[in-house]
């Protein structure tokens, strides 16, 4: 698909910059920097890599903490 954007100045030029320095078209700098984005402002997408976060640095239960946290709740007048 083919557009036609604005953007300034300064920014044209270190896209291409950029994109010499990759060895990439400027076509291909602006299609990935667009990919890029999108992914990380998707809800779900940010939702799913945060969760996989949290699942890669989580101890595993203790059934300890698990037992003794269940017992102090079961004794607290709510």
């Amino acid at each position: 698909m083919k557009t036609a954007i604005s953007i300034p100045d300064p920014i044209f030029e270190a896209a291409d910059i950029l994109a010499g320095r990759l060895s990439k078209t400027r076509s291909q700098l602006y299609s990935e920097a667009v990919a890029e984005y999108v992914t990380r402002h998707d809800p779900e997408t940010v939702t799913d890599r945060l969760n996989a976060v949290v699942d890669s640095i989580s101890e595993p239960e203790d059934q300890f903490v698990t037992a003794t946290a269940g017992n102090v709740l079961e004794q607290v007048k709510w």
